[in-house]
């Protein structure tokens, strides 16, 4: 459990790290920073996110889900508020790297995913 944990992390560290690298308005001051900013947005993910998506739930279904990256860019952002030496200049910013971020952990859960579960 807490080994998946870590390797997620990586994987958001990893994807908020390739954002800062390639998206223009995200920035990171060092490595640390990276490993903090993946384990609050981690945090985020898992207490506030639930909830700003039942709220937006109209929303979501109204763009036939699109209205998802404005959420994950929000969750981003509001990481960048708490976090110094992580910053996220703008909505755009915020959509680009959640999309950087989201491409990456998915990969990353590829890699953990639960081994009790195969599919026929």
């Amino acid at each position: 459990m807490v080994f998946k944990f870590v390797i997620r992390a990586l994987f958001a560290a990893l994807g908020l790290w390739l954002a800062a690298r390639f998206v223009p308005g995200v920035h990171v001051r060092d490595a640390a920073t990276v490993v903090f900013a993946a384990l609050l947005l981690g945090l985020v993910n898992a207490f506030i996110r639930p909830v700003v998506i039942v709220l937006t739930l109209p929303l979501t279904i109204v763009t036939l889900g699109l209205f998802i990256l404005i959420v994950n860019a929000l969750m981003i952002m509001l990481v960048s508020a708490f976090l110094p030496g992580f910053e996220v200049h703008g909505l755009l910013a915020g959509v680009m790297a959640a999309i950087v971020t989201g491409l990456t952990s998915w990969i990353g859960q590829m890699v953990v995913r639960d081994s009790e579960y195969r599919p026929r």
